[in-house]
């Protein structure tokens, strides 16, 4: 059991492999936070709390212990109104219209296993054995709200899962103001806050900062995850670096709106809680009723932000992801989106598939425009039926006309908008999100569907359900191209309109359950505008995400790289296109797009037919590398060597789980004069193993790569990339 409760000390220890996290009921009542860090053996977890009188600003409402306030307690989940001046946890209004609750210890459940969460995406577990869950139940006496924190210790992947349960069990109703999934009160700030920002095209990318006095941290309140910032936090020391340093991450399992934020307090504590972002949002509870947040899951590194990442790659690699594709190497693939746009009739397509056939290449995706009057993006999206002005005999045909090509067929949709001009729109205009008498605003000619309403879920699962039966399709791209704007929902009353954005992610997250479940057989890639959703919530439900519209090589990297701060790379799509680049107009040679592009679920996206002889016979020996090395790349363990955030390079490597096989990344992006010589450490190898480099046949030493490195050859010119792969040579 890796979860231990001392009742003498009231003292609840959670181990999982490295670490341990404390907890402590004060005065038996208020679960405070004692200790999250590297792994204390359990015998020496007492007296580990430590209080202190302060100034009357920090109220003390027991005149027996003046030791005690809840503004200068280190708490688990805490409340405001009570004496607590931080930012709250949570936050729950009474029906008299006051705030101040206060909840207590009321008993604890201790068990093996993993609950589901109802309705909500979250990590699992195959086997009771692999976790161990704790439930703290809190209840305020007075109202009869009751609070149940949940801790899932993860041992083997060395991750703590955390959500909250409100339930109503007093009289009358109850208004959810602020439901934060986690909180932890850290004893200081000596921390650099980490997290990823950025704006479609330019996802992701890595920003490091002190933490200083007062509030910071990140949001969306755009009803998506967003582009913006990814729903992901650390704190790290400030000796922190890619391989040493104590990093503290915190990844939510949601795809809607979310607020991550720390605050520095008046005596030097850090307290940083994660979840549903409360901007905007409400929810009401009547009697009997319960609410459930998403799901937090925390994990600390001794080995800086590599063992986090570690970390979080196996876990979401094989207990988020879901389905037959979670083990299996993912094919590789064209999509037309590049190559026609909306221009395209199905021997177009065809002929694209044929020289993709050729080139060793698996499967065909047919982007947008397939659909109703779909000749560009103003119209149809709603009406999904089959334009016959294009594909005339229809995608059945055109489908079996690829698989004909040994080839697989694979098909784009954006189920959660409608066109204005649409026949679904014209049938139903009270379907979409909005609000009476105002505008409204349509972001890229469409808007929302209100996926709130089970009617509209329904009718739009049956819409794709249809067209999933219709051809034998084994992949689907499915797309979401605008954020949230008049917030509101003709079928919920006025007091639950707040109610709307997270009720549309329930019922999203209800419609690819079940599409997802019904076609086991197809690999679903979630994108929105490339990256605008990339969170765990829908890696739950698709196995890899599209990761930015941005498809330039040298862009990727930084994209690719600060992906990997949290995601695995069999989660990434990464294509291949033409150049000039169509977002950044830059020229990059076929090799270094290739490089870049295997450092995820590989694939091509561009006109296959406008290739020359000498450019398909570097696509032939692109594709046959990528099929030698895909198993390490979506299943192997993953170092971030030289980043592109602090230079003129990049660099990462992939290396089996038994060690016994690796491959290496360099990037430089810009070419300079007589350049100095460059030598890249490799790390995760067995140092003492023999590894041959298969590239030239030469063998190195596995701490000779690791300690002394190998040299860079010499290049010319900007943008140049090389690739080499290991396998250890036997004895």
């Amino acid at each position: 059991m890796s979860i231990h409760y001392h009742k003498e000390q009231g003292i609840f220890h959670l181990q999982s492999r490295e670490s341990s996290y404390c907890i402590e009921l004060v005065r038996g009542a208020y679960p405070a936070h004692v200790y999250w860090g590297k792994k204390i053996r359990d015998r020496h977890i007492a007296g580990m709390l430590e209080r202190r009188g302060r100034a009357s600003f920090s109220p003390t409402p027991f005149r027996d212990d003046l030791s005690f306030s809840f503004d200068s307690l280190p708490q688990e989940y805490p409340g405001y109104g009570t004496g607590d001046f931080r930012q709250p946890a949570y936050e729950v209004q009474l029906t008299n219209g006051t705030t101040a609750v206060e909840v207590e210890y009321t008993g604890h459940r201790i068990y093996s296993g993993k609950p589901k969460l109802e309705g909500l995406p979250a990590v699992y577990v195959e086997q009771d054995a692999e976790a161990d869950t704790l439930e703290l139940e809190l209840r305020d006496r007075i109202s009869g709200l009751t609070i149940v924190l949940t801790y899932t210790v993860l041992p083997d992947y060395d991750a703590i899962a955390r959500s909250v349960s409100f339930r109503n069990e007093g009289k009358e109703s109850m208004t959810i103001l602020r439901a934060m999934s986690a909180s932890v009160d850290f004893s200081h700030s000596r921390y650099d806050l980490l997290h990823l920002h950025g704006a479609w095209a330019r996802e992701r990318h890595v920003e490091r900062r002190k933490l200083s006095p007062g509030m910071q941290g990140i949001e969306s309140r755009r009803g998506s995850s967003s582009h913006n910032h990814n729903p992901f936090l650390a704190l790290l020391s400030e000796d922190a670096g890619e391989e040493h340093g104590e990093v503290y991450g915190f990844s939510l399992v949601y795809s809607g709106s979310f607020s991550a934020q720390v605050e520095v307090d008046q005596y030097a504590t850090a307290r940083l809680n994660l979840g549903i972002n409360p901007f905007d949002f409400s929810w009401l509870l009547e009697p009997g009723e319960s609410f459930q947040t998403p799901e937090a899951v925390m994990v600390f590194s001794a080995e800086g932000l590599g063992g986090m990442s570690r970390r979080y790659h196996k876990l979401y690699r094989t207990r988020l992801c879901r389905g037959q594709f979670r083990d299996a190497v993912r094919p590789v693939l064209v999509n037309n989106w590049e190559a026609t746009y909306f221009d395209f009739t199905a021997d177009k397509i065809e002929h694209i598939a044929r020289e993709g056939r050729e080139l060793g290449i698996e499967l065909f995706v047919l982007d947008d425009g397939w659909f109703g009057k779909r000749n560009d993006d103003t119209t149809s999206l709603g009406d999904w039926v089959v334009d016959r002005n294009k594909l005339p005999e229809g995608l059945e045909d055109l489908a079996e006309r690829v698989r004909a090509l040994d080839m697989q067929f694979g098909l784009w949709f954006e189920p959660e908008k409608i066109s204005p001009e649409s026949e679904l729109y014209r049938q139903h205009p009270d379907w979409c999100l909005h609000v009476p008498d105002r505008r409204r605003t349509e972001g890229r000619q469409q808007l929302i569907l209100d996926f709130s309403r089970e009617e509209v879920c329904e009718a739009v699962a049956g819409m794709i359900r249809s067209i999933l039966q219709s051809a034998p399709i084994t992949y689907v791209k499915w797309d979401m191209n605008r954020n949230m704007t008049e917030i509101g929902s003709a079928a919920l009353p006025p007091e639950r309109q707040r109610e709307t954005a997270h009720r549309y992610m329930l019922g999203l997250y209800r419609v690819l359950e079940q599409l997802t479940t019904e076609f086991p057989h197809i690999l679903f890639e979630s994108c929105s505008g490339g990256g605008g959703r990339y969170d765990p919530g829908m890696l739950y439900y698709m196995p890899q995400t599209w990761t930015s519209d941005n498809s330039d090589a040298i862009s990727r990297l930084k994209i690719q790289y600060g992906t990997s701060l949290v995601y695995p790379l069999s989660t990434m799509g990464a294509h291949v296109s033409a150049v000039p680049n169509h977002q950044v107009h830059r020229n990059t040679s076929l090799r270094v797009r290739g490089h870049a592009a295997m450092s995820g679920n590989f694939g091509y996206e561009l006109d296959l037919t406008a290739f020359t002889e000498e450019e398909k016979e570097e696509v032939r020996a692109q594709v046959k590398l990528y099929k030698d090395i895909r198993h390490l790349v979506q299943f192997g363990d993953y170092y971030r060597l030289r980043s592109p955030f602090e230079g003129n390079e990049a660099a990462w490597t992939v290396v089996s789980e038994d060690r016994s096989e690796a491959v290496l990344y360099y990037f430089r992006i810009l070419g300079e004069a007589n350049e100095p010589i460059v030598r890249l450490r490799t790390r995760g190898l067995d140092p003492e193993a023999d590894y041959e480099c298969l590239e030239d046949g030469a063998v190195y030493g596995g701490d000779r790569l690791m300690h002394a490195g190998m040299v860079i050859p010499p290049m010319r010119g900007d943008f140049q990339s090389f690739v080499w792969r290991f396998k250890r040579v036997s004895s």
